[in-house]
């Protein structure tokens, strides 16, 4: 039970990034930079912009909710790592250069939830049993 009390903590935490980001992402929200600019730093290129968005902003909202909890937070191992390897790495760990650290905690806390799933405090817990596993 208090196991389930703090993955719903972190699962909370990690939400509102990932809801952040693929709101700056795909509508521009809070100042960010929207596909079109979000494209320009992924080679130009609007799928992959628009597919970061929606795996992040997706991502966030099913480990928020708990519902295909699994597969949002895939989807943001997946982008994680796309972040550390081409933006962060170069720049080292510390994030006050440009470094992996904040994407490394991120791939981290996703990787987690992927692993042990959303806990028993999750709106998934109302799917069918089949499903619940997503």
């Amino acid at each position: 039970m208090p196991a389930d009390k703090a993955l719903l903590i972190i699962r909370i935490a990690a939400a509102a990034v990932f809801l952040y980001h693929g709101s700056a992402i795909l509508f521009g929200a809070f100042g960010g930079p929207g596909l079109h600019v979000f494209a320009g730093y992924v080679g130009g290129n609007m799928t992959v912009a628009t597919l970061v968005g929606l795996a992040q902003f997706c991502g966030g909202l099913a480990m928020l909710t708990g519902v295909f909890a699994r597969i949002g937070a895939a989807s943001i191992v997946i982008v994680m790592l796309g972040a550390i390897f081409m933006v962060h790495l170069s720049h080292g760990f510390d994030v006050s250069k440009g470094g992996m650290e904040f994407a490394f905690t991120q791939f981290c806390v996703a990787l987690a939830i992927l692993i042990d799933g959303p806990g028993m405090y999750s709106l998934g817990n109302v799917l069918p049993a089949a499903m619940r596993k997503l």
